[in-house]
């Protein structure tokens, strides 16, 4: 069984051997003929209905799911029974890490500082451009946070393992 969440609907979905999906939709159960395509392409018929699906992309990591069916993008969360058992028990967020501190990951030089004391940031973003062996790195965020400090100035020369931008 796997529950998925898009557009604030929630699917509770079965896979069957026999080339069947079975499930509920906000309680009410269906029934789905699918036929796969290739690896990320799927052909389903629903009430004599019929369904293009393409799998655009899926972070396990973050349960994300992107979708095309029939042309429109749809993108949502999807969860094993594994997750909800452990979302269940309050150990759903172990794997997130909280950002404490960034560090310089080699010696270099302090390009820019994209942020300053006091901003959010998300997983992803950019924080310092360090200049190592003629090179330009982005430093980026490994989770979210927020800025407490930064320990660092642009144009100033780091160590590696110099800590950068302390988070709170």
């Amino acid at each position: 069984m796997l529950k998925v969440n898009i557009r604030d609907k929630e699917y509770a979905v079965d896979f069957k051997q026999n080339g069947q999906l079975t499930g509920k939709i906000e309680g009410e159960d269906f029934n789905l003929d699918i036929f796969k395509n290739n690896e990320h392409s799927f052909h389903l018929i629903k009430d004599h209905k019929s369904y293009n699906v393409e799998i655009v992309e899926i972070n396990s990591e973050e349960k994300k799911v992107s979708l095309v069916i029939n042309g429109v993008p749809y993108s949502g969360q999807a969860f094993s029974e594994m997750d909800l058992l452990l979302k269940e028990m309050g150990m759903d967020n172990l794997s997130t890490k909280k950002l404490k501190e960034l560090k310089a990951p080699m010696p270099g030089l302090v390009l820019d500082i994209s942020v300053k004391e006091g901003d959010e940031v998300n997983k992803g973003d950019k924080l310092v451009v360090l200049e190592a062996m003629k090179m330009e790195n982005n430093l980026k965020a490994e989770s979210g946070g927020k800025v407490k400090s930064i320990s660092c100035s642009k144009g100033q020369a780091v160590e590696k393992n110099a800590v950068l931008i302390v988070f709170e």
